[in-house]
């Protein structure tokens, strides 16, 4: 294919380092890493299939590309990092008329389970403080805020938090509030691990007030279809699985707490607002796992024992070592340090 006369001539390879240069001091030196080296794999399959010009590529492309890295027996969550990371490239050649317009929507990236989301995305204590600081002000005690502060402060599975009844919520002594978890698979609310994953779960004194003013002031007074209370409902009854992901991908959406898309789009023609399912479809929201990850990394950054973070989120501490603890090692050593330096020697 030759490229069109209207657009500029500029091979993979440079787009990539013009893109690189872009985004540096707009994202985190691991982050931009992360992008060079899913993009490198684009290059390589450029240069493979003498695609010699960014202006060149169009759907089927794309596509080839697509089948082309899945052949590499990658996890689907690699390949949909990959393949977002390509389309956020995409659009910045766009916007350089170096692609074609609308090229960057081409991309078709797949959906993932909360399964298969483990080991790619994580929700950064800075950015979840940042939204629950949003709803502390602007949406107070909402079903959003529940959620959210829920998630983020245990660090609970999506189907674990979907699963609490009123019953199982201790709220009034705010400083010793706890909720606990039960597996009821007859009642639609099977714990992830059965009956191993039940236990009692305590929460902070602002959690607790948070839960408690929702159930006063907004939640919906209604039951499931078993005839039980649950602590998050719609006017419908217990929140379905798709509702809960849906108000996480909304909530890390950067607009949606009224930060500047750092995409340079526009709310009106994004597709990841087009509707109240859409938001996934933002380079920089996350789904519920996400948070679960983000919260694990977070109390393991503050310190708390791998043994106790390992009970309290239900997880052995083999995986939470593999998956969920993202300190570096320096990190880790800093840590031991503390412990180690009270040693009489």
């Amino acid at each position: 294919m030759e490229p069109r006369n209207r657009l500029n001539d500029i091979s993979p390879s440079e787009a990539v380092q013009l893109y690189k240069d872009d985004r540096r001091g707009e994202v985190s030196d691991a982050t931009l890493q992360s992008h060079g080296y899913r993009l490198k794999h684009f290059t390589t399959w450029c240069k493979e299939n003498d695609i010699e010009s960014v202006a060149t590529l169009d759907g089927l492309a794309l596509q080839k590309f697509k089948v082309w890295r899945k052949g590499h027996d990658i996890q689907p969550a690699t390949l949909k990092s990959t393949l977002d990371t390509l389309r956020v490239f995409l659009r910045f050649c766009e916007s350089l008329d170096a692609a074609q317009d609308g090229l960057a929507e081409s991309v078709n990236s797949p959906s993932l389970s909360d399964e298969d989301a483990v080991g790619t995305d994580i929700l950064q204590a800075v950015r979840a403080k940042e939204t629950l600081a949003y709803l502390d002000r602007f949406e107070y005690a909402s079903v959003r805020h529940a959620v959210l502060r829920l998630l983020w402060a245990t660090g609970m599975r999506m189907g674990a938090a979907r699963a609490i009844d009123l019953q199982d919520c201790h709220l009034d002594q705010a400083s010793e509030a706890y909720i606990r978890l039960r597996n009821r698979p007859e009642r639609d609310t099977r714990l992830k691990n059965g009956d191993r994953g039940e236990r009692d779960v305590s929460i902070d004194e602002k959690t607790a007030i948070v839960l408690r003013d929702y159930i006063s002031e907004n939640r919906w007074d209604v039951q499931d279809d078993y005839g039980r209370d649950p602590l998050y409902t719609s006017r419908f009854g217990r929140l379905t699985k798709n509702t809960f992901r849906a108000y996480v991908y909304r909530l890390t959406r950067p607009c949606e707490i009224g930060k500047e898309c750092p995409h340079g789009r526009e709310r009106e023609s994004c597709e990841a607002v087009q509707s109240r399912m859409s938001a996934s479809k933002c380079p920089d929201s996350v789904g519920p796992h996400a948070v679960r990850r983000g919260a694990i990394t977070h109390y393991c950054s503050e310190g708390v024992a791998g043994e106790v973070v390992s009970d309290r989120m239900n997880l052995s501490k083999k995986v939470l070592d593999q998956h969920y603890d993202f300190r570096s090692e320096r990190e880790k050593m800093e840590q031991r340090r503390e412990h180690v330096d009270r040693v009489d020697l």
